[in-house]
């Protein structure tokens, strides 16, 4: 079994005992480390029941104990390693030990709609409508308290905007009505697991001497309770390993802390430090601009990665006139390298674009659609399924075509304008009696009886505003006449009304200028372009048999996903598109003043997923609101191209000594070392 690991692999698979820190870049082979690293323990007869690990998703546990179950062979027990993800482990913990929580034995787990239904009726207690405050935005803040271990009552003491105070009214109804019905949601599955092991020492103790070694996969991804149930239930034995790369650390938005894989020597001063640096993945070439990337980060652990494949084609930085430039030459070489004779050829499912933002694969979905090139969107829906974008298009559908009965139903009260469900229904009564479409019956609304007078009005005032626009299809430039349409029904005013954040504004809003620049595009392209030509264009790009439940079963597919949703992954051929400033890194980390650090780090990930062959793509201006509109490349762009001279100068020092860092600790690796003294009756010598 030695014989398939690299000297340093061996270290971190033969440190038995006590704390240990595995710093595993990009490639480097974590998940074997962590399977040896188990079949060693019991090799040296840890019972394996004794033995727990943790990682972040179910998948990944299925293949740690897969794996793990195929080294031990003829060493199979009956009782084996616990292996599991974060919540399941607080499931078992709480089973065993609610009720002094005030909790059944039997607990239910409310799931996403439970969970919305309580908070309908949470926002009802508190007279709150869902204009105002709509459930899934009310759950997304509780979520957020919940992971900073914030009960109701500090929420309250901390909220500072209205939508904060009426969030904080409503957690408290919430968490009452969970309580009343015994009831837990995923977040509580943490939180009241700190909570008894706060309150209840005897418990944490029981806990804890369950086990005589616990390790921890992805460590930087922990947020504050799962650090502090790690904590609790290795400190009595700590034999604690934690196995991550705080170079890939890209979830602070979701509450993870980088600081806790920073800060393990400071946790546990006797830990052992193993770097894992030898990358099974990328060509050399690859990795020499990885290196030189993250470099740049100061708050971060001294080491370098080193390619196993050597050689390989330079990374390419490749500068577009604008966004359809860009999709339309990157699917260009795609359709030529899958069209390509053997030994070019490559398939589909060997290309991956990756971008920062999920409004940036609009304009290279259609191209691949018009190259019958098929593929699949990781980590989001299709841009035009998104909800924002099919208000727009629906408002479009309807100046093109009134009688389109499904997309007004659709606008007619969005964004709201007082025109209530029950009128709503009258008037459909009235199109059905009549058997016409409902746009005609909206023009006699005034008369009818069985109508509010406010409601008529509002009726009236909506039908005006449809026609008057329609007016204007024949004289005035669609981009600009689309514009003035989002801007005169405040559909921004909208998404900050209901949106959980400032950042879900942007994001969605974005959304919305992303049809203004479609709408842009074909303009340009089109001599005589109409309202009519577009939606026409949209749908027949749409009618491909390429839809999504289909895409994610078929892996002879380009891949289009999201820098966050590659993590983990690696595909032969890489294009890394919209490398731009305000898209990576992204706007809101330069407006919010915030650490530029992580958005380097996304940047390394999307780098270290290419195998063979990595592109990166800028454009020269990019559409905004219609409109070309300047831009410029990102600084990560610079750093890797050597063109920051001071910066650079230090970051190209700092990874010579990581360099030879690593050849000395690669050396001293290949020493032998002497046996560490055996801490207990169940923890073994090294080997």
């Amino acid at each position: 079994m030695a014989a398939d690991l690299n000297p340093a692999q061996r270290e971190a698979v033969n440190t038995l005992s006590g704390p240990l820190l595995v710093l595993a870049g990009a490639g480097s082979g974590k998940t074997r480390v962590i399977t040896y690293r188990i079949a060693e323990l019991i090799r040296h007869r840890i019972r394996p029941e004794r033995i727990l690990a943790v990682t972040f998703t179910n998948k990944a546990a299925r293949e740690m104990k897969e794996r793990a179950m195929v080294l031990l062979g003829k060493r199979r027990r009956k009782a084996t390693p616990e292996i599991s993800t974060f919540h399941a482990l607080c499931v078992r913990v709480l089973r065993r030990h609610a009720q002094r929580l005030g909790y059944p034995e039997r607990f239910p787990i409310y799931d996403r709609g439970d969970q919305e239904s309580v908070a309908r009726s949470a926002l009802r207690e508190i007279r709150v409508s869902s204009e105002k405050l709509r459930p899934g935005d009310l759950l997304s803040q509780i979520s957020a308290w919940k992971s900073h271990s914030v009960l109701p009552e500090a929420a309250g003491e901390s909220a500072t905007t209205d939508k904060q105070i009426l969030s904080a009214l409503a957690y408290a109804k919430y968490r009452t009505a969970l309580r009343a019905s015994g009831a837990m949601d995923f977040d509580d599955l943490l939180l009241l697991t700190e909570q008894l092991f706060t309150e209840h020492p005897a418990v944490r103790q029981q806990e804890a001497g369950r086990f005589d070694h616990l390790l921890i996969d992805e460590y930087q991804d922990t947020n504050g309770l799962q650090y502090r149930i790690v904590r609790a239930l290795a400190e009595g034995h700590r034999n604690l390993c934690v196995v991550g790369d705080d170079d890939q650390s890209i979830y602070g938005w979701r509450g993870a802390e980088v600081e806790h894989i920073l800060n393990f020597k400071n946790d546990w001063p006797e830990a052992t430090v193993v770097r894992l640096e030898a990358n099974y993945r990328s060509r050399e070439a690859i990795l020499n601009l990885a290196n030189v990337l993250i470099a740049h980060n100061s708050a971060r652990h001294d080491k370098v990665l080193r390619p196993y494949r050597k050689g390989g084609e330079p990374p390419r930085f490749v500068r577009f006139e604008d966004e359809n430039a860009e999709a339309t030459a990157v699917v260009r070489e795609i359709h030529q390298r899958v069209n390509a004779p053997p030994p070019d050829r490559a398939g589909p499912q060997d290309f991956a674009i990756l971008f920062r933002t999920n409004e940036q694969p609009r304009a290279f979905e259609m191209e691949l659609r018009r190259a019958n090139i098929p593929y699949v969107l990781v980590g989001g829906q299709s841009f035009y399924d998104r909800k924002e974008v099919r208000d727009i298009m629906a408002y479009l559908k309807v100046l093109a075509h009134p009688g389109d009965e499904v997309s007004l139903l659709r606008i007619i009260n969005t964004p709201s304008r007082g025109i209530g469900s029950s009128t709503i229904q009258t008037l459909l009564g009235h199109a059905v009696d009549r058997g016409e479409p409902l746009w005609n019956v909206l023009d006699e609304a005034a008369r009818h009886g069985d109508i509010s007078a406010a409601a008529r009005q509002r009726v009236e005032a909506f039908r005006q505003m449809i026609r008057r626009y329609r007016e204007r299809l024949t004289h005035m430039p669609l981009v600009d006449l689309v514009s003035d349409l989002i801007q005169e029904i405040d559909y921004k005013g909208e998404l900050e009304r209901l949106a959980s954040s400032p950042a879900d504004v942007d994001v969605k809003f974005a959304a919305v200028e992303e049809v203004v620049n479609a709408i842009g595009s074909y303009a340009a392209r089109t001599e005589e372009p109409t309202l009519f030509g577009f939606l026409e264009e949209t749908a027949l790009a749409g009618r491909e048999d390429l839809k999504d439940d289909n895409e994610k079963k078929q892996p002879n597919a380009v891949t289009l996903m999201t820098l966050h949703s590659a993590k983990g992954l690696e595909f032969p051929h890489v294009y890394m598109v919209g490398m731009e400033e305000g898209l990576l890194p992204h706007s809101r980390s330069l407006i919010e003043n915030r650490s530029i650090d992580e958005e380097r780090r996304l940047c390394y990930v999307g780098v270290t997923r290419a195998r063979d062959t990595l592109t990166l793509t800028f454009c020269k201006g990019r559409m905004k609101w219609g409109k070309l509109r300047p831009s410029i490349p990102s600084r990560f762009l610079m750093e890797m191209r050597g063109e920051t001279d001071r910066a650079q100068r230090a970051a190209q020092a700092g990874h010579q000594a990581a360099l030879a860092a690593a050849a000395a600790r690669e050396k001293a690796a290949k020493k032998p070392k002497k046996a560490k003294k055996r801490r207990s009756g169940t923890t073994p010598r090294r080997r």
